[in-house]
Order: structure tokens, then C-alpha cells, then sequence
């Protein structure tokens, strides 16, 4: 007999997830992991038997609660469920996924919603970081229509204004967790960095590429993808991540020059496949990347000078805009502060159903 679990389906950002309340899903982490990968259809590359849709983008969960501290509101649990692998990843976090947290707080009663606005302060479990984020909530009820536009969503929704409080080093320990602000590995330069999310940033002509070309000539080109899991793997050990062959980070990032006004042109990999845009902690840290001197970030990108800094990153479906605060000096910069404008909208509140095989791990309440 199906088991029924509240569910609410919701794009944030460029990306889809499942979300839900923390009091619903199980503790236990392998009872979690269990129900999480029946929900979303996997091991399947087709995730024909659930609601994940065969795209890294859409096979992700969020898991909401009251949060344990004082500086926050809410926590926030980040899972990138594995399309044809039975892998739950909670290393890393989702800030497109993360614009939908607070909509999804206020619609779940976690959070009262204000009048035109309300600010929910977010701990992001996976990384523990603080974010504010600022949503649309006029009579008292969260506004998801509205007039801005981002590049990778068709439309226009109300904004949601996001700033990262203390994202530097959130999965690595440190903003640089090799020391350097540029490595030698498999005889590449590159850029070891967590602003948020831990990427390796590469200049696209010294593994043979434009940075130019789209997500699907990247992805034909087996040459290329060998050389990233071998950069990959290598740097992951020098980031203090251990053996990430099962994991989804650290992210791979090509970077080339910029060709349509922005700051710098970028191709973005999951770790295996090409990203259509970009992903929000991804692009803070690909962006901080273009600040530090010694970075092959930097030699190709176009920064204004100032201390308030909007940073527009190229990718394949448009671009990515940042503003952020840098001190420092310019020989030694330092990111003081980063914010940017997602948008997010419910799409479906439900319950799905899960067989009894998993069901069972349900808090009682649910089943």
C-alpha cells in the first residue's frame, strides 16, 4: 500500500526540486537517502518512476525546518539526488534551490510573512552558511508573479534579493583551501576555490577549448571530459575533499574571455555534464576568482574598478549578474560581501506517493 508525504514542486532559480518539511522525512540518514532516491525516480536514467526529470537540474530535494539557532529562521538541507547512480549528495549546497526556501517557509507556516516584504534568514545545513533572503509578500502572501527576468527561466517573476553572509569556505574550510591562488595540476593552471561551493576554474584554451562552444559538443567530447575528471580528482585531494570519484563537487568551471559585455565568459560542468547557465554559488565563486591576481580567471576577465563591483558572468543561455563588495588592496582583494536576484515559483503542493518498501521510514504522522 502507497505511503502519502507532503510534497511541494518548485522551480528556484534555473533549477527544479522537490521540497519538504524537515518533521516529515526520516532522521535516520540511510532511511532518508532510501526514501529520497525512491521518490525521485533513481538509479534510472529516464527516473521514469518518479518525479525526477533525467536532468541534474530537476533531480535535487530540499528539506526545510525551524532552524536549531538563534541567527536564523530556518535551515535549509540541500540533496542532489543521482540520476543513474544511487547517490544522495549533501556535501554541497544549491543557491538556485535556495531561492525557493523562503517562499516555501512562509507558504508552510515556519515564517510569518510581512507587509509588502519579508526577510528570511536561512542556515544552509550542508555548508552552515547564513544567508538573508528577501521575499515578496504583499497583503501577507508570497507574490511569485512579477517583472524580473534571469537568463535560463522563460518569463518574468517577482525578485528575490539574496545576500550571502559568510559563504567563504563553507565546504573546504577556506576561500583558497590549497593556499595558492593558482595550482599546477596535470599540467594545467588553475584555481582551486569555495566561495560558497568549491569549483576548479580553468582558462578553456589550455584544455583545447574556445569556452565558447555549447553544453553538447562539450559533452561529446571525451578527450576533454577524461582531462576534467583528472584535473578533478587531483584537486579534490588538494581541496581537502578526499576521493570526490563518487561526489558532485568540486564543480569544473572553463572560463574564456568575455564576448557580449560581461565580466567573463564561462562553461560550467556538474561535474560531468554542462550546465545550461550557471550555478548561483558557482558563479560567487567563479566571480570572486576573477579578483585574485594569480587566477587564469583573472588575465581573461573585465572588472570595473571600484569597490562595488556588478559582476555579469557570460554562460551558454545568457548571463549571470553578481554585485559584490571588494576591499583590500588590489594586489590582495578581499570579497566583503556578495548579494544577487533570483526568482522562484510553486509549481504543484501535494503529497506523492512511495511504496510501502519506504514508506515505512515515514515519522508517523505521515504514513
Amino acid at each position: 500500500m502507497n505511503k502519502q508525504l507532503r510534497c511541494m514542486w518548485m522551480r528556484g532559480g534555473t533549477s527544479k526540486a522537490a521540497y519538504f518539511l524537515a518533521s516529515d522525512i526520516p532522521i535516520n540518514v540511510k532511511q532518508r537517502d532510501a526514501l529520497l532516491l525512491r521518490i525521485m525516480g533513481s538509479p534510472d536514467d529516464r527516473q521514469i518512476d518518479g518525479l525526477g526529470g533525467a536532468d541534474p537540474l530537476t533531480s535535487k530535494v530540499a528539506i526545510i525546518g525551524k532552524s536549531v539557532t538563534e541567527d536564523a529562521d530556518v535551515d535549509f538541507l540541500f540533496a542532489q539526488i543521482g540520476i543513474d547512480k544511487p547517490l544522495v549528495d549533501t556535501k554541497p549546497n544549491c543557491g538556485n534551490i535556495l531561492a525557493g526556501v523562503g517562499p516555501f517557509a512562509i507558504e508552510r507556516g515556519l515564517v510569518k510573512a510581512g507587509d509588502p516584504e519579508t526577510r528570511v534568514r536561512i542556515r544552509t545545513v550542508n555548508t552552515g552558511t547564513l544567508v538573508e533572503a528577501v521575499i515578496q509578500t504583499p497583503g501577507g502572501e508570497v507574490q511569485y508573479e512579477g517583472t524580473e527576468a534571469i537568463d535560463g527561466v522563460p518569463g518574468t517573476a517577482a525578485p528575490i534579493a539574496i545576500t550571502f553572509m559568510d559563504a567563504a569556505g563553507s565546504v573546504c574550510g577556506s576561500l583558497l583551501p590549497t593556499g595558492h591562488e593558482s595550482d599546477v595540476i596535470a599540467g594545467v593552471s588553475v584555481t582551486c576555490i569555495d566561495n560558497g561551493m568549491p569549483v576548479v576554474v580553468i582558462a578553456a584554451s589550455d584544455l583545447g577549448c574556445t569556452g565558447y562552444e555549447g553544453c553538447k559538443e562539450l559533452e561529446s567530447n571525451s578527450e576533454l571530459r577524461r582531462r576534467l575528471e583528472e584535473i578533478r580528482f587531483e584537486a579534490g585531494r588538494k581541496m581537502n575533499l578526499g576521493d570526490v570519484s563518487s561526489a558532485v563537487i568540486p564543480k569544473m568551471a572553463l572560463v574564456a574571455a568575455p564576448r557580449a559585455g560581461g565580466v567573463i565568459s564561462t562553461r560550467s560542468f556538474l561535474p560531468h555534464k554542462c550546465h545550461a547557465s550557471i550555478g548561483v554559488f558557482g558563479a560567487v565563486s567563479v566571480a570572486t576568482a576573477c579578483i585574485l591576481p594569480g587566477s587564469p580567471a583573472h588575465a581573461l576577465s573585465h572588472i570595473a574598478e571600484g569597490r562595488s563591483k556588478r559582476m555579469r558572468l557570460e554562460h551558454p543561455s545568457g548571463s549571470f549578474e553578481i554585485v559584490m563588495e571588494v576591499g583590500g588592496t588590489k594586489e590582495a582583494p578581499v570579497v566583503e560581501r556578495v548579494g544577487l536576484i533570483r526568482t522562484a515559483r510553486a509549481l504543484m503542493d501535494g503529497k506523492v506517493r512511495v511504496p510501502e518498501e519506504v514508506g515505512k521510514f515515514l515519522p508517523a504522522s505521515d504514513k
